[in-house]
């Protein structure tokens, strides 16, 4: 082993009991869901501008899209936070959000400024898909793998 491995490793024994705590994984399971759950708590305290979203979106009926956006929005979050079916929640917006991005950041249709500025928030957006189904993967084998 390196110098510098021996270096990096110290380190990362170092951090291990901060970065292991559950707080902290509480607070990036926060994170993750944040976005959701201002947007869910948003549509739900003005449900008039949630239904001009989903129609901005092109999607019809309005306020049931609407209504179905809130509940999973808040309701994934809550599964995520609580861990009860964590990994549930956790496919819930992975999927959501894929379903979404592909909805409103259509930048392959689109041409100029607006083209970098979609084609960004559409990865940008993968990525939160990607970081979910990290979720449902550590979920599941914490809760399901071998010797459990």
């Amino acid at each position: 082993m390196s110098a510098r491995t021996r270096q990096v490793s110290s380190v990362a024994t170092a951090l291990l009991p901060v970065l292991a705590a559950p707080a902290v994984r509480w607070v990036a399971l926060l994170a993750l869901c944040a976005a959701y759950l201002q947007g869910g708590l948003d549509k739900a305290l003005d449900f008039q501008a949630a239904i001009a979203e989903m129609q901005h979106f092109g999607l019809a009926p309005a306020a049931p899209f609407a209504i179905m956006t809130i509940v999973v929005e808040l309701g994934a979050s809550i599964l995520i936070l609580t861990g009860f079916y964590r990994w549930l929640g956790a496919i819930a917006l992975a999927g959501f959000t894929l379903l979404a991005t592909m909805t409103a950041n259509r930048y392959w249709e689109m041409t100029g400024p607006e083209r970098f500025a979609a084609a960004n928030a559409f990865f940008e957006h993968l990525g939160l898909v990607g970081a979910f189904l990290l979720v449902v993967w550590h979920d599941i084998k914490d809760r399901f793998g071998p010797g459990r």
